[in-house]
């Protein structure tokens, strides 16, 4: 593993949010003031593929950048807010439906976060 993508997967292991490329770019140019956004690009890539990050994919927004850490989501349906949910893992349970192996799911579960609502109450007139 080079440098780079030793730095890549620290950054996201160690972060409190789920990262965009452009944001993990960012916190890789204080380590490395060489780097480049497709060496990001490129070791996400890789990462993902060897399966030591998961991407997580909201339509509408860019894809960002997780731990592999066995945990679901939930996502904002209006400002793609994403946060961790810790539920019991379904695999089991999941794979008496599926008749193929499941190596792995993806949970993520929309609502509106509290910001969300506030903003579109306020726009309503619902102002308590």
């Amino acid at each position: 593993m080079t440098k780079n993508a030793e730095y890549i997967l620290e950054i996201i292991n160690t972060a409190d949010e789920h990262l965009t490329a452009e944001q993990i770019y960012l916190r890789l140019k204080e380590k490395n003031a060489k780097a480049v956004l497709a060496t990001v690009y490129n070791n996400l890539s890789s990462l993902y593929e060897q399966g030591m990050i998961r991407k997580v994919s909201v339509e509408g927004f860019p894809d960002r950048y997780d731990k592999v850490k066995r945990h679901d989501h939930l996502v904002c349906r209006k400002c793609g807010k994403l946060s961790d949910i810790m539920l019991e893992n379904l695999t089991k349970r999941l794979q008496k439906e599926v008749p193929v192996p499941i190596l792995s799911y993806d949970l993520k579960i929309n609502y509106i976060c509290k910001e969300c609502l506030e903003k579109e109450n306020e726009k309503g007139g619902n102002k308590k």
